[in-house]
């Protein structure tokens, strides 16, 4: 699995995501659960008809894009293919010297701003990200290698990450989170999160 991993962090962005199209495709056809699932989570993001299915695509170009994210060389900028909205009100924040809290989506843009902003901002202010290591002993080691990138510093998603995190803020530096990490438990609290 890492030498094909390896090799499609080669290809280039329109390579993977022609791949990956054809990919959400075949796992739309070949996985009724993955179907069900699919166009449960569409209809409660009020998606149909075409954005619905390109939704089945984007998923695919998604998984293809994680090789070039996690893999290419730390002297390639990821900044190339990335669209900055906001970047100007970021920098008057990160400006006062104050802890961030960043929030996003988990697959996808979890991996792009993480990295983004380390690149462009860490410099100012780093960044530490909690994250859930993965159980398969060959994808957690994948994840660390692929994660451990200049001024950006990651955290189990456990007390001890936890922890990392809050001191990160008291520095003044930058967090990045994701609404759906859930820790061990007895190690967290529910709480309404947007209503």
């Amino acid at each position: 699995m890492p030498f094909l991993l390896r090799w499609l962090s080669r290809r280039s962005l329109r390579h993977l995501h022609a791949l990956g199209g054809a990919l959400g495709w075949l796992a739309w056809t070949l996985s009724p659960s993955y179907r069900r699932r699919l166009a449960a989570n569409a209809a409660l993001a009020g998606l149909a008809g075409a954005d619905r299915r390109a939704a089945v695509a984007d998923a695919g170009r998604l998984v293809m894009e994680l090789p070039r994210l996690w893999l290419r060389p730390p002297d390639r900028p990821i900044a190339d293919p990335v669209q900055w909205d906001g970047a100007d009100w970021l920098a008057q924040v990160l400006a006062q010297g104050r802890g961030l809290v960043l929030l996003t989506p988990h697959m996808g843009s979890f991996e792009v701003s993480a990295q983004a902003y380390a690149e462009r901002f860490g410099a100012q202010q780093p960044i530490t990200v909690l994250y859930r290591p993965a159980r398969q002993a060959w994808l957690r080691a994948l994840e660390e290698t692929a994660r451990a990138r200049p001024r950006l510093a990651t955290a189990p998603a456990t007390l001890a990450g936890v922890r990392l995190m809050m001191r990160a803020l008291r520095r003044g530096e930058t967090v990045g989170l994701l609404p759906d990490q859930v820790p061990p438990e007895g190690m967290g609290v529910w709480v309404p999160f947007f209503g």
